[in-house]
């Protein structure tokens, strides 16, 4: 009976200080909807999520909005953080640096009341607040994404855009990695429903739908919709954009079948509730926010933009005349694909010439196949120079806005914040998956994860070594900082990890 005693008594201490840490830590959540009010058709509704976290030493404010960033591109102005933050810090007494904002991604366009929509949204979720349980978890999905960049053979790399053309099949030798993984953190009441789900996923929601087309929240709008509708009711679902810099959407130029966000959408949300119902309570509840400011070095893109240039003008010289037109061209290519062996007349009148020595048939296709291939190489030329020209739009936006800012280095902020055993790290770019798949191999956090696009914008992040690439993918040209940038930034993620 004594050791019976003993028993229950160490085992009551063991499980105190967790109980004590679950009381401790409240969670409130509230969503509000952000469409511009002259959208006629609303197929998935652009939406502001908020939610707060709070111990009794710290408070934390995540809000997700379906929009394209968070200031400069895009409807959202550059003062809307700091004005949203300033007015919650009056109204609530959150200091600004505990407020994250992270951006879909979406291409949707936004009410131009969204900075009073999302101030009145954090509000609601903190009046919400309630004792709360973390729970963390992942989950996996490889069926909707695939990474844009593509490796040539001929060395250098380009990416799949609607700007501009893809190059010849042969040409390419392989594709780049994709995330396939899904960082859950589950925000339970003590009874077990479920209050709240933040979930990291890295893809560009641009699938679009067919009537609005892009403007929607998209397939990342869809995923929260399947998982609020699938969990205790009044439950926020809070997508939270990851390494998406180089991900698109699976066959995102495909046209055979119509594009449509919510057959993907369907499928991220599902296999999320998957990981959602496996979640298990955290250790620990602790709540840990770190925000710093990190100084990152400009590019220099006048060197590039001259080679580039060059290689333009090189292009349009290289252009050659041709005696066919495209109508004729594509009259030619149905007839050499259909019977390449016979293509202007059926196989009989080939096998009758040849009987009598005759080639009038043969030196004809033999000529009409020259020009064929003569008209298909001008126009590869021509869909690389529209490669060219938008990526080189581009790097001369940049390099204007470099010499403009005035100094060699531009400011970001960077959080690192742990939610019980739920680790995130965040950046304002929009990031490569090679980042985030690094950061996470080489924390010392078993559940760490990366959301890109948070806390403003700053153009695409690739990686030192796609930088190499400047000028042949979007990602390389559209981007304002040195490759220097990525051994700053991870040397400063580590430092953080280590404190959390």
């Amino acid at each position: 009976m004594r050791k019976l005693t003993l028993a229950l008594l160490a085992l009551t201490l063991i499980s105190t200080p967790l109980q004590a840490r679950a009381q401790d830590l409240l969670a409130g959540a509230a969503k509000i909807d952000i469409t511009h009010p002259n959208k006629k058709i609303v197929e998935i509704p652009l939406l502001s999520r908020a939610l707060v976290l709070k111990t009794e030493g710290e408070t934390l404010v995540i809000v997700t909005m379906d929009v394209v960033s968070i200031g400069e591109i895009g409807s959202i102005p550059d003062d809307f953080q700091a004005n949203v933050r300033a007015r919650i810090e009056k109204a609530l007494g959150i200091p600004p640096q505990n407020i994250m904002f992270n951006a879909s991604h979406c291409h949707g366009n936004p009410s131009p009341k969204s900075e009073d929509l999302t101030v009145e949204v954090i509000q609601a979720a903190y009046k919400r607040l309630e004792p709360a349980v973390l729970r963390s978890s992942r989950a996996e999905e490889d069926r909707v994404q695939e990474n844009r960049r593509m490796q040539l053979k001929g060395g250098g790399e380009i990416d799949v855009r609607h700007a501009y053309s893809l190059p010849p099949n042969k040409e390419i030798h392989s594709t780049g990695p994709i995330d396939p993984e899904v960082g859950i953190l589950r925000v339970d009441k003590p009874n077990g429903d479920s209050l709240a789900v933040l979930f990291n996923f890295a893809c560009h929601p641009i699938q679009g739908t067919p009537v609005s087309s892009g403007d929607t929240a998209d397939m990342s709008g869809y995923a929260a919709q399947v998982i609020e509708d699938n969990l205790t009711p009044g439950t926020i679902a809070l997508f939270v954009q990851g390494c998406g810099g180089d991900i698109n959407p699976i066959a995102y130029k495909s046209v055979d079948h119509p594009r449509n966000a919510e057959t993907l959408g369907n499928l991220l949300g599902l296999s999320t509730l998957k990981g959602i119902r496996k979640a298990k309570p955290n250790d620990d509840q602790r709540l840990i926010v770190i925000n710093e400011t990190l100084s990152l070095p400009r590019s220099d893109l006048a060197p590039r933009i001259i080679e580039l240039e060059q290689y333009r003008d090189s292009l349009v010289n290289s252009f050659r005349g041709t005696t066919l037109n495209l109508r004729q061209f594509i009259h030619l290519t149905n007839k050499h694909n259909l019977a390449p062996d016979a293509p202007s007349y059926h196989i009989s009148r080939y096998l009758h010439d040849k009987k009598l020595g005759h080639r009038n048939l043969e030196i004809m296709d033999t000529n009409n196949l020259q020009n064929m291939n003569a008209y298909m190489q001008n126009i590869y030329r021509m869909e690389e120079l529209t490669r060219v020209n938008a990526n080189l739009r581009l790097l001369k936006m940049h390099q204007q806005q470099n010499v403009d800012a005035g100094k060699r280095t531009i400011d970001v902020e960077v959080m690192a914040i742990r939610m019980g055993n739920f680790v995130m790290v965040t950046f304002p770019g929009e990031l490569t998956v090679p980042i985030g798949l690094g950061i996470k191999e080489r924390s010392p956090h078993p559940n760490t994860f990366v959301a890109g696009y948070t806390n403003g914008y700053i153009y695409y992040c690739p990686t030192a070594e796609q930088l190499k690439n400047v000028g042949g993918a979007q990602e390389d040209s559209d981007c304002i900082l040195d490759p220097q940038w990525q051994e700053i930034f991870e040397a400063k993620v580590t430092e953080l990890l280590d404190r959390l």
